[in-house]
């Protein structure tokens, strides 16, 4: 990379929801990253998204894309079974990779990408967006310091309710389901929390007669030092919450993956001699995310969420994949 350059210039890969509505916006307010171009496979759809975005390039095929010279850096935001294929011909193109979580389909998929890294020289990051927020950034701070005593236990709760039998969190070919979709989070963080891997698994799931995704499932990991618990689903109320309890205090993580881009936010702190809450200034994770990831390339240096973490995360997923079909 130029020593000289000032910021990255990204591709984005199909219109998906995620992209047009919360990253795209997200970046265009990074100072290392521009969003210079889009693609889908549908050229009109992409024209409609650059004009409404202000995106300067739009392109029909995600192939025409990845030939651009111009385009530096690639987000996937594409359905899970092909966060593989394109991440891998983006890295042949020579291109540095966002990709969504979760990283791919199973951990297979992810040493394949460790691979493609490795031989094209390029830098492919897994989009856990929450480790960039400040919340998440001082609650770890927390932890390790030892202001609350020992980490112990992590309990997380997320939900929400699609029950659409086509949107592709409910195809399993896709790589629908509650566990991918948003247990990785649970996952994630409970690593990440504990700085350790867990040593065992046990879940449950129960799934959808008809569309087959896991639509409830629950996890316990065990760690070295303690446990976390984690429910997540995709058909009951919306709701997310995090607890991690520490042998001397609680940290609560108000909107712990969701965090708005307009509002401040709060994580609440109780010890046996206080409680109280730290508020954050407002600010958008997504956009903090896009520009960590630019600096990376930049600086050549390690990117937020790297593959190697990715794989030990997908890990974890078909662990409590595995343990529940054995069940």
């Amino acid at each position: 990379m130029d020593k000289d350059k000032k910021h990255i210039r990204w591709g984005v890969l199909g219109a998906a929801r995620i992209a047009t509505v919360k990253v795209i916006p997200a970046m265009q307010q990074c100072t290392l990253a521009r969003v210079a171009a889009i693609a889908s496979r549908d050229l009109n759809k992409a024209r409609q998204a650059a004009i409404s975005l202000d995106i300067p390039r739009a392109y029909g095929s995600y192939e025409e894309l990845l030939e651009d010279p111009d385009i530096d850096a690639v987000y996937n935001p594409l359905p899970n079974h092909l966060h593989l294929p394109w991440t891998l011909k983006a890295a042949a193109a020579g291109k540095h990779v966002l990709c969504e979580k979760p990283i791919g389909m199973n951990a297979a998929e992810c040493q394949q990408l460790i691979a493609a890294r490795d031989r094209h020289g390029v830098k492919i990051g897994e989009a856990f967006m929450v480790r960039s927020h400040p919340q998440w950034l001082r609650a770890r701070e927390l932890i390790q310091n030892g202001t609350l005593g020992t980490l112990r236990s992590v309990i997380t709760a997320f939900t929400y309710n699609n029950q659409n039998p086509h949107n592709i969190r409910n195809i399993p070919e896709y790589g629908g389901g509650a566990l991918m979709d948003i247990g990785c989070y649970a996952i994630q963080i409970s690593r990440w929390m504990f700085g350790e891997e867990p040593t065992a698994v046990q879940s449950a799931i129960e799934r959808d007669p008809a569309m087959h995704t896991d639509r409830l499932t629950s996890a316990l990991l065990t760690f070295p030092s303690g446990h976390a618990i984690f429910t997540c689903s995709t058909q009951l109320m919306p709701y997310q919450r995090v607890q991690l309890l520490c042998t001397e205090g609680r940290i609560e993580i108000e909107i712990p993956f969701n965090a708005p881009p307009d509002q401040a936010s709060t994580i609440f702190i109780n010890t046996p001699q206080a409680q109280s809450g730290e508020e954050f200034p407002i600010c958008d994770q997504y956009t903090l995310q896009g520009d960590a990831f630019s600096r990376a390339i930049l600086d050549n240096s390690e990117v937020p969420t790297p593959l190697e973490d990715a794989l030990r995360n997908m890990q974890v997923i078909d662990r409590v994949f595995a343990n529940a079909a054995n069940r």
